[in-house]
């Protein structure tokens, strides 16, 4: 299913301010007969960041990307977009939303082209000017006049995103944006995000490529069971705890030694040797200054840090590692 939500053009309606909260939920809940898809979920994206949404199956996660976007109604609790209450102002605020909900339905006998042109004058019309524009953006420009049956399907995914920007909205919330998109694509789709974001644009969008969302997230929300898991930034989900990497000659002694002190008794060596161990004072410096006192000089010394998948089957208490 696809869907797309869009501003009118030359509405003049100022962007919010930077750091502002463009879309919130407030105690947001889903119930369908006895199961409880989403309970009292709250978010806070903020404006012009990349915020990733994830879940395992059945997390709830499509469920309440429904409900931000008015297709489905909450059994309780509210969404507020750009500072509005999505249930008392949504013809004000589903115009500056544009989303791409799963695979996008277009016009496979159409061109890349016509399909825009389509789906612009569903909305009011759109200046041919601006489909260029977008077609520029997504990189199907060369490919816009072939019917949209002969495209792969990362390049149905790229016109998707482009319909979804036809009359450039305030927030983009997508569901899969890279899906079918080869690496090349998804480097693509990646500085596009992040040209967006710098014209002032919110995205928040889902994926189950946990290693692109840890490049190109500000902040993710990881739900499971319909709850929140947590909410913060990938920096700080991804960092270790307390624990530095090091490197060095004799790594068997420097072990034993570190494993002799109250603060060192977690300390272990990983596959390659390398010294993976808490610090005195959980500071750097002074494990660098223990070690080095002790006749063993570190190479280097490196914080350690958490892949984002491991991160979320630990926190999902997903084995399978899938994410969808």
């Amino acid at each position: 299913m696809f869907d797309t939500l869009m501003a009118a053009p030359g509405t003049g309606t100022a962007r919010p301010h930077s750091g502002a909260i463009v879309l919130q939920t407030h105690n947001l809940s889903k119930r369908y007969a006895q199961r409880l898809a989403v309970n009292n979920l709250n978010l806070a994206v903020r404006q012009g960041e990349i915020f990733g949404f994830l879940g395992p199956n059945g997390a709830g996660k499509t469920t309440t990307i429904r409900m931000l976007l008015g297709l489905i109604a909450p059994t309780a609790g509210s969404v507020e977009i750009l500072g509005q209450d999505l249930v008392t102002q949504r013809a004000r605020i589903l115009p500056r939303v544009g989303a791409l909900i799963e695979t996008p339905a277009l016009y496979p006998y159409m061109s890349g082209r016509d399909n825009l042109r389509a789906f612009g004058f569903l909305l009011g019309g759109v200046p041919e000017k601006r489909i260029d524009a977008v077609l520029e953006i997504v990189g199907l420009r060369a490919r816009q006049k072939d019917r949209v049956r002969t495209y792969s399907l990362g390049m149905k995914q790229r016109l998707g995103v482009a319909v979804a920007l036809l009359h450039d909205p305030d927030v983009l919330i997508l569901d899969e944006p890279a899906n079918g998109l080869d690496p090349a694509g998804i480097v693509e789709m990646r500085d596009l995000m992040h040209r967006l974001t710098a014209e002032g644009k919110t995205i928040l969008f889902s994926s189950h490529l946990l290693t692109e969302v840890q490049q190109i997230c500000t902040r993710v929300a990881i739900i499971n069971l319909g709850q929140l898991v947590t909410e913060t930034t990938v920096e700080d989900l991804v960092r270790g705890q307390g624990e530095f990497t090091v490197t060095l000659e004799r790594p068997q002694e420097a072990l034993a030694l570190i494993r002799s002190q109250p603060w060192g008794m977690n300390a272990r060596l990983d596959t390659s040797n390398a010294l993976i161990t808490p610090a005195p004072s959980g500071r750097g410096r002074d494990l660098i200054l223990f070690l080095s006192s002790a006749g063993f000089v570190p190479d280097t010394v490196t914080q350690t840090t958490h892949d984002l998948e491991q991160v979320f089957l630990r926190l999902t208490n997903n084995g399978s590692g899938d994410v969808k």
